[in-house]
């Protein structure tokens, strides 16, 4: 159980905490450029748990279940720490609500399929969904420690609201496949 993919799994889910305080204080542009390097850290992990899992043939029980949580938690964190620090604000609060409803939603049904033995995988275009929205995130955690560069928070929130609208489709995907498995 305890593989290296697991190990950099766990990883993430620790440093959620030092990416929150990182973040927790709006105007402290320093605490940004640690939130964004941890961040950086924290998907390159979530890159490498998944590649040495299936490289080494080691994907175990605990890595499928512990990874897509650690996903959430990251992004949920991330989110709600850029709207009450006013990063994401106005209008583009839609675009980190749709975020935050379809992984709780998508995490419902997975857990609802599971228990019937139904397995839905994950798409291509949800691959590129999960790209997009890490990267929106990135760029505003970034923005944040470069306050002299608006145009970087212009164009992450151009890329949030690409991932939402990815969001939206892919969770349509996933509720389509649930709802023919619904009484």
């Amino acid at each position: 159980m305890l593989t290296l993919p697991n190990l950099l799994t766990l990883s993430r889910i620790v440093a959620v905490p030092l990416l929150v305080w990182a973040l927790w204080w709006p105007a402290w542009a320093p605490g940004y450029a640690i939130g964004f390097a941890l961040y950086c850290l924290m998907g390159i992990t979530d890159y490498f748990d998944g590649y040495l899992a299936r490289a080494q043939g080691t994907v175990s029980k605990l890595g499928i279940f512990l990874d897509p949580i650690a996903d959430k938690i990251m992004v949920a964190s991330v989110v709600l720490l850029l709207v009450a620090n006013h990063d994401i604000a106005g209008w583009n609060l839609i675009a980190g609500l749709i975020i935050l409803l379809r992984e709780i939603a998508v995490s419902g049904l997975r857990e609802f399929l599971a228990q019937l033995q139904v397995s839905v995988p994950v798409s291509r275009l949800a691959k590129w969904k999960t790209t997009l929205q890490l990267v929106s995130l990135g760029g505003l955690i970034l923005a944040g420690a470069l306050p002299g560069w608006p145009w970087l928070q212009t164009i992450s929130l151009i890329a949030l609201w690409g991932a939402a609208a990815l969001t939206l489709l892919t969770g349509w995907d996933y509720l389509r496949v649930g709802l023919k498995h619904m009484d």
